[in-house]
């Protein structure tokens, strides 16, 4: 019955120590922002800057398996070829022995008067509770909060090691007789850390457990080298199976990638200590030689780091490896527009949201692609195209749900402003640019209505429809850019066009209504003939719509507040508004005139 409550206290130990990882790792990511995040995503193609990057970051939110699975979520953005993330992935299998080498503050040794005395931890723990929890609780500040948050997780890593050393302490004679079976078989060892890091899914927690053992009771080397080797097995196997869930081909490799490096490392270390041993490089003394916490760090830092500098050149050697187990995939011709937001960067605002971006910006070359085959048909009318149209629109209602789903997904894990008012702005803007779309269909149905009825426009109509739809073309293109770039010059732009399209189709009403008066027009035609121009005018209403979203981006005094800002605008002495309305108007009215004078 004492063992049973030896290993509950045990497991209770370790409990705490991931549970404080977890904390401290949440932290140092929110600290990170979105800086840490699109440096990730500038990556270049070459391996040692990837490395180092994987060790830098790694390093800062204590989890290999966090920077691989953003690794995958970039790739599967496009942010990143998975050649790219090669170098990175190397380096994140470096930077997460940096967990033991904190651990190993297990080890100091100092009296009172030492400032050694400070980092031990039994006084660094609690020291680091208390200051989190005044940080949390006293100081309202974001920067406060986050900072307290790191101290909690490091504090309560720390009360973990010290629960799991005393149960250790308690079991030393057992642990022994395990750790001792190992000596003499190297695969039992090596499975046995591959087995329990799979179990524990944290191979910083199985390396942190060896050292609680090795504090108290000691370790050989030639018991825990081969036990070392395994964990760094199980650790790439508990990223694979994360990662893997329902990624793409290229996200797959990635995770492969670690697997597939991992194994060739293992390779090497037993072959590179077989040879040692049997040349007598590495002697009885130095094979039997006791580790502590401090040695079992550095052994397990070694065996991150040298198989990682060898192989950093052999990296596309890798990817080719990748590459023939996991062959590309026929992509369906809709892929050019359409693509799963990947779930991996939900919690990560600043990619996921750059992601969920992109797909919006296909909406946008979508809806603007349907707008100009919509007008086609009224000039040239074709069945395919009627087809095409309506197969076009259900992907942008795909897309649309799509995003939907993604943005309101990532909400929870928005902390900064700039990342909400990002969020609130693709949600609108997804509205207006799937309102376009139904737009467009709506005026290939008006087209469609007067093929059935074979009824056609006169001379005059369809010039003046030429005219009107290429100024909606030219105020789509323009939202369009303004969007794309984020340019706020551009998207000023918008709305003195838009009230030039509104007093545009307010002429062509009352000239189409004098034609229906005079019998040059026919009722049906009449009436398609203004359901066309109240689509158009709407289309125009949406870009509108969307620039003043997109300049209140920047501008707290437009910020929530569109319509009223619209409305002064348009009764205002704006110089720069005014200028730029009466150039369109002279400009596309001169076009009409000259229509009229062709009569």
């Amino acid at each position: 019955m004492k063992a049973f409550y030896h290993i509950v206290s045990l497991l209770g130990g370790l409990s705490l120590f991931l549970y404080g990882m977890r904390i401290m790792g949440d932290g140092l990511k929110k600290s990170s922002g979105g800086a840490m995040r699109s440096t990730l995503a500038k990556v270049t193609d070459k391996p040692v800057k990837g490395f180092l990057l994987g060790l830098m970051v790694t390093c800062m939110i204590q989890s290999s398996t966090a920077t691989i699975v953003l690794m995958v979520g970039l790739v599967g953005a496009g942010f990143l070829k998975f050649e790219q993330t090669i170098g990175v992935v190397m380096g994140a299998n470096v930077g997460t022995a940096i967990t033991a080498q904190i651990i190993r503050l297990m080890d100091v040794q100092a009296g009172e008067g030492s400032i050694l005395y400070f980092f031990k931890s039994d006084n660094l723990a609690p020291m680091a509770l208390i200051l989190g929890i005044i940080l949390i609780m006293f100081v309202k500040k974001r920067s406060a909060d986050v900072a307290g948050t790191v101290c909690m997780g490091f504090g309560i890593l720390f009360v973990g090691l010290m629960n799991m050393s005393n149960a250790v302490s308690s079991m030393s004679g057992s642990l022994s007789k395990v750790l001792l079976s190992f000596e003499d078989n190297y695969l039992l060892g090596f499975l046995a850390g591959a087995m329990v890091t799979g179990v524990i899914q944290s191979s910083s927690a199985v390396i942190g457990i060896i050292q609680s053992v090795a504090s108290s009771v000691g370790v050989s080397f030639c018991a825990i080298f081969a036990v070392i080797i395994g964990v760094n097995i199980g650790d790439c196997l508990t990223t694979y199976l994360v990662c893997r869930i329902g990624a793409k081909p290229e996200q797959i490799r990635t995770c492969l990638i670690h697997i597939i490096y991992n194994v060739f490392a293992a390779v090497f270390l037993f072959v590179g200590i077989g040879i040692l041993r049997g040349t007598g490089v590495l002697n009885d003394e130095l094979w039997e030689m006791t580790l502590r916490s401090g040695g079992v760090a550095n052994v397990h830092g070694l065996f991150r780091l040298l198989p990682a500098v060898l192989f950093l050149p052999a990296s596309g050697f890798f990817a080719r490896i990748a590459e023939k187990i996991v062959p590309d995939t026929d992509d369906e011709e809709e892929n050019e527009y359409f693509r799963q937001l990947d779930m991996h960067l939900i919690s990560n605002p600043y990619l996921a949201l750059a992601e969920s971006r992109q797909l919006i910006e296909n909406m946008a070359a979508m809806a603007s692609k349907n707008y100009q085959e919509s007008v086609e048909q009224i000039f040239n009318y074709e069945n395919a195209r009627n087809d095409r149209i309506l197969r076009n629109e259900n992907l942008l209602d795909r897309m649309t749900d799509s995003v939907n789903q993604y943005i309101v997904a990532v909400a929870p894990y928005i902390t900064l402003d700039t990342d909400n008012r990002e969020q609130s702005f693709q949600l609108k803007a997804m509205t207006c640019f799937e309102r376009i779309g139904d737009l467009a269909v709506n005026i290939a149905h008006n087209t469609d209505n007067l093929q059935k009825t074979e009824g056609k426009f006169s001379k005059s109509a369809n010039e003046e429809l030429k005219l009107i739809t290429m100024v909606v073309s030219d105020i789509l293109e323009l939202t369009g850019d303004a969007f794309h770039l984020s340019e706020i010059t551009l998207a000023s732009r918008v709305e003195p066009l838009e009230e030039v399209v509104d007093d545009l189709i307010e002429e062509l009403r009352e000239r189409h209504l004098n034609r229906m008066l005079k019998g040059t027009c026919d009722v049906q035609c009449g009436i398609e003939y203004q359901n066309i121009l109240v689509h158009l005018e709407r289309i125009s209403d949406q870009c509108s719509d969307l620039a003043v979203y997109l300049l209140g981006m920047t501008d707290d005094n437009i910020h929530g507040r569109e319509h009223q800002y619209l409305h002064n605008l348009h009764h205002s002495d704006d110089e720069e508004y005014q200028t730029r309305f009466h150039s369109n108007y002279l400009k596309y009215h001169h076009m009409l005139d000259e229509i009229s004078a062709e009569e």
